[in-house]
């Protein structure tokens, strides 16, 4: 048997879509399992134990994309998928999953494309209180009636195993860094897809300066996205003025690949950060995680994994605005973000290092 899972797009989702590459994997031990991504994700799944195989597109548009798809879709073909599975739904993902005439189409029921599927699995269009993860099972139902059971992430929890070269890097730019082999690393990532998710720089350097000023032993990494280089720099900046005597182990880890993220984090004794891609990626290891949710609920993407492994979600509790499309914020001021304090974050973070609970 050949599978195509289809998922395209960001860091989060795909990380979300692992769950049910394992649970595949374990109903069809000898099927040969194709993982089409964009080139942005593909870290994600690169070494993921259970694909026979990642096929990794780039984000392109235009003619570009055309002639790109095009190509993929006759590449699709000819690998003779007896079932496709899109995982995204979107206009690129559905047409991809009928150009690859698989005999059995699974998707959601999107107005003007799912008759681009043979089986369709309802998505409401309001944003529900249900994990992510879940919503995804609701397709592998429409494959083997084994899916019927609730997803459980004691047994498949979201997955990213660390890249040993990684591993390598990350240990000689701590090494660079000056971190000790017995410092106590906190990953704070800043920033995230799209300013509705950014938590005000001003929280973030209190919150980093009051952590790293709390013991001598720990070493405060400050992560950042490509498309917020100087929001990080300003963060680090005013993180390490408020720290004094202790700004030398405030590090700009900015620089940070993907891969070397997912690596560092084992390294880790707290991760902290909004929803977004790079929270994802720490959830996949066993290291404690303080996520923020501003427009996003934590019942629907907090990290997938076993409930023995320290977490906390913080928001900011009910608000008429709340979750949203992340489109226009109607207040106008951000307040589900705004109004998440350093403080209530800080006596999260504290517990967590103290604990791990």
């Amino acid at each position: 048997m050949r599978i195509l899972l289809i998922r395209l797009r960001l860091i989060g989702d795909v990380v979300f879509t692992t769950p049910a590459i394992r649970a595949l994997r374990r109903r069809f031990p000898t099927a040969h399992l194709s993982y089409l991504v964009e080139t942005t994700a593909a870290p994600v799944v690169a070494l993921n134990p259970h694909l026979s195989e990642v096929i990794a597109i780039p984000h392109r548009r235009g003619w570009q994309r055309v002639v790109d798809d095009v190509s993929l879709a006759k590449r699709l073909r000819a690998s003779r998928f007896d079932i496709a599975i899109d995982f995204h739904g979107g206009p690129r993902s559905s047409w991809l999953a009928w150009m690859a005439r698989a005999p059995v189409r699974v998707g959601y029921d999107v107005p003007g494309r799912s008759w681009m599927y043979t089986r369709l699995v309802h998505r409401p269009v309001e944003l529900r209180p249900r994990h992510s993860v879940e919503n995804q099972w609701d397709l592998l139902a429409e494959v083997d009636a084994a899916f019927a059971r609730p997803a459980d992430p004691s047994l498949d929890r979201m997955e990213m195993p660390v890249d040993p070269e990684a591993r390598d890097r990350v240990c000689q730019r701590l090494a660079e860094w000056g971190v000790p082999d017995d410092g106590r690393i906190i990953v704070l990532h800043v920033s995230a897809g799209n300013p509705f998710r950014r938590w005000p720089e001003a929280s973030f350097a209190s919150l980093a300066s009051g952590l790293v000023t709390a013991a001598p032993n720990r070493w405060v990494l400050v992560t950042g996205g490509p498309s917020d280089r100087e929001a990080t720099a300003r963060v680090i900046a005013e993180t390490r003025r408020l720290a004094d005597t202790a700004s030398n182990r405030v590090v700009d880890a900015e620089t940070l690949s993907l891969v070397e993220l997912r690596a560092v984090v084992d390294r880790a004794a707290l991760y902290v950060g909004g929803d977004s891609g790079p929270l994802h990626v720490a959830g996949t290891s066993d290291v404690p995680v303080v996520g923020l949710y501003g427009p996003t609920l934590p019942e629907r993407s907090a990290p997938w994994r076993p409930r023995s492994i320290p977490t906390v979600s913080v928001d900011v509790g009910i608000l008429p605005c709340r979750p949203c499309h992340q489109r226009v914020c109607e207040p106008g001021d951000f307040r589900c973000l705004v109004g998440i304090s350093a403080e209530r974050v800080r006596e999260a973070a504290e517990r967590l290092l103290d604990t791990g609970r």
